[in-house]
């Protein structure tokens, strides 16, 4: 008798089980396993037109439904997940200190196959609107949060990491309503995609200024901006956060009265920070009002590369010799709830 031929059967389950595995691998790429959640963490997906949008959010022991707590959504960056492998929840431990000081976090995590290194987009014009893309979906994030966990809508803040400050800055200027603050570190200006690294004066600052004064609309108020920026980052160089100084001080007096006339009587002053105890030195910029409030903080950190500056983050881009990024955020949302308790959040 005639053995029948099984090769086409085998071919075809081993073709499944390599899917099935591929498909179990990503997921555990992108939103990590069971195991890695933690005391307090929740897993969402919010839904829209414009499509869905997976994120976790962590409540702090404080949280019991009736106290409003302020909230961080931290934006990861390219090659990273908002809560899987390499992380912006292990590279941050925004968690650690939201136990602390009371507030929750929300880690948003990339859409799959939005971008082949995981990256925000926020180098695309059509991701830099209101109403439409990326900041549409993660202002619904935040909506939907300050919503489901009664949460504080005029302490909405946004801190990102290289592409997910970029989507934070777009963030400030598309949805001033939502986010009181807005954090960038290693991150660039509303429309960077605009300006030429090889001649960059072409382009200034206050071009790209007034077309996220724009996004504004009927929303427009100076957004307090916090800026890290490694001296020694070459895949966003200094200039790339000095221009971005320039263009939100910018932005902010557009804000105010529609004008490029410094109406705020903004001062600006630098000091220099020292090394120690194994900690990079740098300067703090402060971008300041008549009245006192900082408009724009800065921290340039001199030996610090394209990373996320603190001392106990784990993932592949985490200096441990950079100042305390995840306090410097909390301290300077903290500092800057929305004017006058408004905020829709």
């Amino acid at each position: 008798m005639r053995r029948r031929r099984r090769w086409p059967w085998i071919t075809a389950t081993a073709a499944v089980v390599l899917m099935a595995t591929a498909g179990l691998l990503t997921a555990a790429f992108q939103f990590g396993l069971p195991t890695w959640m933690g005391e307090g963490d929740r897993n969402h997906v919010y839904a829209s037109d414009e499509g869905r949008q997976r994120y976790q959010v962590h409540l702090p022991p404080q949280h019991d439904g009736t106290t409003r707590l302020p909230v961080i959504m931290a934006i990861h960056g390219c090659g990273m997940t908002g809560y899987g492998w390499n992380s912006m929840k292990s590279t941050t431990r925004f968690n650690r200190l939201a136990d602390r000081a009371g507030f929750i976090v929300v880690y948003p995590t990339q859409r799959l196959f939005r971008s082949a290194i995981n990256c925000w987009n926020s180098s695309d014009p059509r991701q830099q609107r209101r109403g439409s893309g990326e900041p549409a979906l993660l202002a619904g994030v935040a909506r939907e949060v300050v919503e489901e966990y009664n949460a504080d809508p005029a302490q909405v803040h946004a801190a990102g990491a290289s592409s997910g400050a970029g989507t934070a800055v777009i963030l400030g200027a598309t949805y001033p309503d939502v986010f009181a603050t807005v954090t960038s570190v290693a991150g660039g200006e509303y429309g960077l995609n605009q300006v030429d690294p090889d001649h960059p004066d072409i382009t200034p600052p206050t071009a790209t200024a007034r077309q996220a004064w724009s996004q504004m609309g009927e929303h427009a108020r100076p957004v307090p901006l916090l800026v890290v920026q490694g001296g020694r980052d070459e895949v966003v160089p200094p200039i790339v956060g000095e221009r971005l100084v320039e263009h939100w001080t910018a932005v902010s007096d557009l804000a105010d009265d529609g004008m490029l006339n410094d109406s705020l009587g903004l001062r600006e002053e630098t000091t220099r920070v020292s090394p120690a105890g194994g900690r990079y030195g740098g300067t703090h910029t402060t971008v300041s009002t008549a009245e006192g409030t900082s408009v724009v903080e800065a921290h340039v950190v001199d030996g610090l590369g394209h990373a996320w500056p603190g001392p106990d983050g784990a993932g592949v881009y985490i200096d441990h010799a950079g100042p305390d990024a995840t306090a410097l955020v909390w301290d300077f949302a903290r500092r800057h709830p929305m004017p006058d308790g408004r905020g829709n959040g």
